[in-house]
Formats: structure tokens, C-alpha cells, sequence
């Protein structure tokens, strides 16, 4: 039988490595492979396309604060490319408008993503709202509550200054009460890229969104045009079959 031994130091930065529910976790914030995947997370959430791995070492980029510091003239020197960096500034000018709904999933706080950002937007109206209270009314839970507040306190200062809109933007329905009806979405969409885009369009537009068709469910969502089990089960009990949600949310 061969024996499978655990790292017990980071590859990257060579910290001690932790054991959590079975994982290892390097807890080095300075960790420079850390460092460039939250950059990364933090460019893809705010749209801001072309920093890649190869991209943030050729940039030498230690955290995503160092996004709001690049300049045209930079970017094209460790770039190669003036065209790349036109477009890499024209989209940095772009991410600034973004409203705090996704600018604070940005910043990979654990379990603080759309979902937690867009249900604070009804209680608060920027970032400076965000307290015990609000975050209680906005129907978070103790463990996300306390790593957001911990963020806050513990980060927001290094980040206060950069260009970036830190208001919320308010969703056009309360997502929390749900007016409309409660869906599920089954098997592959069409009308828009991933359920998570899916997702949030119900959400904005007044529906909650679960996982599995359970009994509150009104609405299932179809549009593979397979009769699938979870569709002939919504038959059955007569809830509503959406086979493009696209058109069902712009008729709404």
C-alpha cells in the first residue's frame, strides 16, 4: 500500500500549512499565490477582463489595490502591447461604476458573495450602513455577519481610498420576500450563460431561487426541452414550466 504524505509547508510561500474539515490551508495572507488568485477573483467579478496569472506576474502585482495604481504607459511597457493596455484601462475606468452589489463580492470575503451583497441592499444604502443590525435585517447569518464586520474593521481601511463606487444599488424587487414565486431551475439554460446569471435576474425581478424542486416550488424552469424527471414530477403537481426564462422575465 503506498503511503500519501500531507505537505506540511505552502509551495508557494512556504508558510506552516493548517488542517481544516479535512483540508489543508495555507493562512499567510501574503501568500503570493493567494494574492493573485483574489486578484483574479476581483477582475472577473467587476468585469474587467486580461488579468490572468501571466498578467499579474508580468505586472508584479502583490493585491488588487494595485489595479487602481496602473497606468496606460505601464501596462504597455510589461504588456508589449498598446492595444492590450488601452483596453485594460478602458475596462479599470469601467469597474469604478460598479455598484457595491458586486464590488463587495470582489473582495473575497468568505461567504459574502452576490447573494449576501444583493440581500444588504435593501437594508443599507452603502457600505458605511453595514453593522450588526443592518446585516441582521438583511437576513444574513452569524458566520457571515461576523467575517463581513471583521473585513470591514480589518481591511476596508487599505481599500477606503480607491476609486470605487461603494453604493449600493437597489435591486428592483425586495428579494426577500419574494413576491413573485419561488423557482428551480432544471438542466442546462439558453437564455442566459450559468444558473448563477439565471439566478440573480430572478432574484432582481422579485422570485427566490431553489436548488430542488420542493413543495413551495411554483415555477420550474426548462429549457433543455428534455422531459426530465423533476419536469414530469412539476406536471404532475401543476406547477408552472418555463422553457425560456428570458422571454418569461421580460413578459413580467
Amino acid at each position: 500500500m503506498i503511503t500519501i504524505q500531507a505537505p506540511k509547508s505552502c509551495p508557494s510561500c512556504g508558510s506552516t500549512l493548517e488542517w481544516s474539515n479535512h483540508l489543508l490551508y495555507c493562512r499567510n495572507p501574503s501568500c503570493g499565490v493567494q494574492a493573485g488568485k483574489k486578484i483574479e477573483h476581483f477582475a472577473k467579478t467587476l468585469k474587467i477582463k486580461g488579468f490572468g496569472p501571466s498578467t499579474i506576474s508580468k505586472l508584479d502585482m502583490l493585491g488588487v489595490e494595485d489595479i487602481y495604481t496602473l497606468t496606460e504607459e505601464i501596462l504597455e511597457s510589461a504588456l508589449s502591447s498598446s492595444r492590450i493596455a488601452q483596453k485594460l484601462m478602458s475596462e479599470i475606468e469601467n469597474s469604478k461604476k460598479a455598484p457595491l452589489n458586486l464590488v463587495l463580492p470582489a473582495f473575497s470575503i468568505p461567504l459574502i458573495g452576490k447573494t449576501a451583497s444583493q440581500k444588504l441592499s435593501i437594508a443599507c444604502k452603502d457600505i458605511f450602513d453595514i453593522d450588526e443590525d443592518s446585516c441582521a435585517e438583511a437576513g444574513l447569518g452569524p458566520k457571515a455577519t461576523s467575517n463581513l464586520l471583521s473585513w470591514l474593521e480589518e481591511n476596508f481601511p487599505l481599500y477606503e481610498s480607491l476609486p470605487l463606487n461603494f453604493k449600493f444599488e437597489k435591486p428592483l424587487f425586495n428579494a426577500t420576500n419574494a413576491t413573485r414565486g419561488i423557482v428551480c431551475i432544471s438542466g442546462r439554460l439558453k437564455s442566459f450563460k450559468t444558473k448563477a446569471e439565471a439566478s440573480e435576474a430572478l432574484t432582481n425581478s422579485g422570485y427566490e431561487v431553489k436548488g430542488s424542486l420542493t413543495s413551495k416550488v411554483t415555477i420550474l424552469v426548462n429549457e433543455s426541452g428534455i422531459e426530465s424527471a423533476k419536469t414530469k414530477q412539476a406536471r404532475e403537481k401543476g406547477i408552472t414550466i418555463v422553457e425560456d426564462l428570458q422571454v418569461f422575465l421580460e413578459n413580467k
